[in-house]
């Protein structure tokens, strides 16, 4: 048994919070969440909105903060301030019993001694529905997790994968109004994690509950969420479409954490990205910046263009030349490292000077990484040693701020 939790010492117990703040077809809000362990932060001022029938995916190292977020949401623990608002009901203070959450834990959690059906029943048989109702729930939900052939079975006796469904049809049988899954897939193989996450999202697709995934896996983020939140030491990064996470970071962070990228340091110049000698058109990107400001030049690998005639693709914004360094042939695609050509001036003078990457080869240029598909490197193959044309099919411009924390 929970016991209700008391109010946070710094949180206004004369200040109500008003349903009707939350926007229309939001499931559930977090407002402004903040939560302290001793003399450490872990969240700072968290906020964001799950629609109905969406999935969000907490995505951070480990240490983020995304398993407390989980925790103040199911109601196992209380911020020091901020707000939990589910279906326009202020449950902050609520214990977890009374929220109407489900949780899916890493470890399943399944009784060894009952078989699928029975887990599956269990939290209708304490909530003392009736014994027609039960039946049918789990026969329906059987059938939801296609497990009908496996409902006499117990949990030894079945794979990871089966008992990650069974987990979750016992959850969906009281009806949660939010679905919390922590790690769901870590103590799966590669392989299962890749074929379960894909039925999770067609499943979830189906019975349109709301729900939240917390994991440190980018690809699992891509692919089963709605929109990913990206967390970092306990700051919110960015919030987005898988989409606009990946192609458009809002961080050196984002960009670094999801995926690979390449990061070069320039000038915002009259709608130009300086990089030493090289000018990369950017009018659009550099709007927002000042003329002579430091920024970051953010690229993905797949966003490379290459050209050995310097005829660049239609839509290719030329960057620089370079030297193609090494080839490596990773199965479905090629991953290629290229050292940019790139110049600096000395001062106020017209002299320039070449850079150098600090190697004991003293070894001059700047190295990025590309990767090209199949069909595009069997249709124009290179070697070490063959100097080429780089563009860029699409990057981002962010500041060049010193501190980590990109606020």
């Amino acid at each position: 048994m929970i016991a209700r939790m008391a109010l946070a010492p710094d949180r206004d117990p004369h200040v109500s919070w008003a349903p009707d703040r939350q926007s229309p077809g939001v499931a559930a809000s977090v407002q402004s969440i903040s939560k302290r362990f001793k003399k450490s932060r872990v969240l700072e001022d968290i906020s964001f909105d799950v629609a109905e029938g969406e999935s969000l995916v907490l995505l951070g190292a480990s240490g983020s903060g995304k398993t407390t977020i989980l925790r103040i949401i199911a109601g196992l623990e209380q911020p020091d301030s901020g707000y939990v608002i589910l279906h326009g009901k202020d449950v902050t203070d609520l214990p977890a019993r009374e929220r109407g959450v489900g949780v899916i834990f890493q470890s399943y959690a399944l009784f060894p001694r009952m078989t699928v059906e029975k887990n599956i029943g269990y939290g209708l048989k304490i909530r003392h529905r009736p014994r027609k109702e039960r039946k049918e729930t789990v026969n329906r939900l059987l059938e939801l997790v296609k497990l009908e052939d496996h409902r006499k079975k117990y949990p030894w006796q079945m794979s990871g994968g089966q008992q990650q469904r069974v987990a979750i049809a016992r959850t969906l049988a009281y009806k949660p109004q939010v679905l919390l899954f922590d790690e769901p897939f870590g103590a799966l193989d590669a392989q299962t994690r890749v074929h379960l996450r894909r039925e999770i999202r067609a499943l979830l697709r189906q019975v349109r509950v709301p729900s939240v995934f917390i994991t440190h896996d980018q690809e699992e983020a891509l692919e089963l969420g709605d929109r990913i939140a990206v967390l970092n030491e306990g700051r919110l990064e960015q919030i987005g479409t898988p989409d606009e996470v990946y192609n458009h970071p809002a961080t050196e962070y984002v960009a670094t954490f999801l995926g690979a990228a390449n990061l070069l340091l320039g000038v915002a110049t009259g709608g130009f990205v300086e990089i030493g000698t090289a000018k990369l058109p950017a009018e659009k990107e550099t709007q927002r910046f000042r003329d002579g400001q430091s920024v970051k030049l953010v690229f993905r690998p797949e966003d490379v263009c290459l050209s050995q005639d310097a005829n660049l693709p239609e839509g290719c914004r030329r960057l620089a030349n370079g030297v193609i360094e090494e080839v490596n042939f990773v199965g479905a695609y090629e991953r290629l490292t290229v050292r940019l050509d790139l110049t600096h001036r000395k001062g106020d003078t017209d002299a320039l000077y070449e850079v150098t990457i600090n190697t004991p080869q003293r070894m001059t240029g700047v190295p990025i990484m590309v990767t090209r598909l199949k069909p595009e490197a069997t249709a124009a193959k290179y070697r070490s040693g063959d100097r080429v044309a780089i563009g860029l099919k699409s990057f981002s411009v962010l500041p060049n701020y010193t501190l980590v924390r990109q606020r």
